[in-house]
């Protein structure tokens, strides 16, 4: 006989939870955190009007029906000091993950990196570099350098 354990629920939320605002990707659907949040960020409804310039900011929170996975944004608070804006953003949709920031990028796995500067440097580094096409594989720049 096989013994079936409902998945444990998380406690319900009365009143207001002070959150994060997170992300702003469209009006009326925010992202946001909160102590005990169950998840990096969750989408939450929103009653007030936000924008980008607010991402970073402490948020009053209720939760529909106290379940902690239904926030409810109902305000920012007045005169909280907002966390810096973040200077790196993650986009991401069914046809592009997009990653930008002011200065650089760096993907890096052991001795292997690649770097994108600010001034349009594109640096890859390895032990090993392999470079395979199935069609044209192009060198064009100003100057090509061999070694």
């Amino acid at each position: 006989m096989t013994v079936h354990h409902p998945l444990p629920t998380l406690a319900r939320i009365d009143g207001v939870v002070i959150g994060t605002l997170l992300e702003l990707p469209h009006a009326g659907a925010p992202t946001v955190t909160y102590p005990g949040c169950p998840n990096s960020g969750i989408v939450a409804r929103c009653t007030a009007r936000l924008s980008p310039a607010d991402i970073g900011s402490p948020v009053a929170l209720m939760f529909e029906d106290g379940d902690p996975i239904r926030p409810l944004v109902i305000g920012l608070l007045l005169g909280a000091q907002a966390a810096p804006a973040p200077v790196a953003s993650v986009r991401l949709d069914e046809q592009c993950l997009e990653l930008s920031a002011e200065r650089e990028i760096v993907l890096r796995c052991g001795k292997a990196s690649i770097t994108l500067t600010r001034a349009g440097k594109v640096i890859i580094q390895g032990a090993y570099l392999s470079s395979r096409s199935s069609g044209v594989n192009r060198i064009k720049g100003g100057s090509v350098q061999i070694n």
